[in-house]
């Protein structure tokens, strides 16, 4: 007779696995994001899957390396520090109700980690991500990628209902990030209240002239987006002078017009126009700089020319933690 076993269901989008306590981090809810964008609840004792919290590490400050330069009077100085990939030990326990539902369990899980190191379409390869949670609602996310260890116990009684795996996950960017992005909008403004609804000037060269706060531990790039009217874009970073200019003449477009975008990623350098065009040749190179946000407060100015009404740009950007 054949057994009926039970199919590998994640919980719905949204959904928060129960808080456990973590080395490193404490209590938090943990949720793994494959590539496909299911969710994998890992710390749900209750589940058919869930963390073995012994065991689990690379939680913590990202790890650099330190390169020095000898003293003479003894000893060295720092001369640079270098953020370095963080690796990430995950141990799971994997069980079912009979040996069916066990193997469709620990092979689901199999494929939502390797499938990481498979390229698209498009011959890119797409990180799944590991989420902490927090009781107040807030979320860190890391990006990874399978490295090594779903392999089973190879014991007595394991690989029938339940087996574990130790898996090691490789985070290129050792960088935790908010899940909420902060976002800062301005927009062209006719004569109003300079405090309503948000700060507005009336001029049609400098948009906006502000404070952007980056709540992080690490520097950002943001993602600025940029909307018509305006016949060329200039955002500059106070304190450093650094700056660079979108100019849509360069690339053959001419001025934009009312509701046209274009969208800006400082890192990696993109631009594209909003039918999703190449419109790197638009920026000021090679004068152009894609300054980042350090940590604190940053005085920036977005100056735009032919500014009228509907004018605007958007800046956008996920902070970066050293932990979860």
């Amino acid at each position: 007779m054949p057994l009926v076993t039970t199919p590998v269901v994640a919980p719905p989008p949204g959904e928060t696995p129960p808080s456990i306590a973590l080395p490193e981090i404490g209590y938090a809810s943990i949720t793994y994001i494959d590539p496909t964008g299911t969710r994998w609840p890992m710390t749900d004792l209750l589940a058919d899957w869930y963390t073995l919290a012994e065991g689990v590490s690379g939680l913590g400050a990202a790890p650099y390396v330190l390169t020095s330069d000898p003293h003479p009077r003894g000893g060295a100085r720092l001369r640079h520090v270098q953020p370095q990939p963080r690796t990430i030990v995950w141990p799971l326990l994997v069980k079912g109700a009979n040996h069916l539902a066990f193997t469709a369990n620990w092979r689901a899980l199999a494929t939502a980690f390797t499938r990481t190191l498979r390229r698209g379409p498009d011959g890119t390869r797409t990180p799944g991500i590991l989420e902490v949670a927090r009781p107040d609602g807030s979320a860190r996310q890391i990006s990874v990628y399978y490295q090594q260890g779903w392999e089973g116990r190879g014991q007595t009684a394991t690989g029938i209902t339940w087996d574990s795996a130790v898996v090691t996950l490789w985070c290129e960017d050792p960088y935790w990030v908010d899940a909420e992005p902060v976002a800062v909008h301005r927009e062209y403004g006719t004569a109003s209240d300079f405090q309503a609804p948000f700060p507005t000037v009336s001029s049609s060269q400098v948009l906006g002239q502000t404070t952007v706060t980056n709540p992080g531990d690490a520097d950002v790039w943001p993602t600025w987006t940029i909307t018509g009217p305006a016949s060329a874009v200039t955002f500059t970073r106070q304190d450093t002078g650094e700056a660079f200019t979108l100019n849509p003449t360069a690339v053959g477009h001419g001025n934009l017009l009312a509701g046209e975008k274009v969208t800006v990623r400082t890192d990696p350098p993109q631009v594209r126009y909003q039918d999703g065009s190449n419109w790197i040749g638009a920026l000021n190179w090679p004068a152009a700089s894609l300054w980042s946000l350090p940590p604190g407060d940053t005085d920036v100015t977005f100056q735009l020319s032919g500014a009228t009404a509907g004018s605007a740009v958007d800046l956008s950007f996920h902070p970066r933690y050293e932990t979860a």
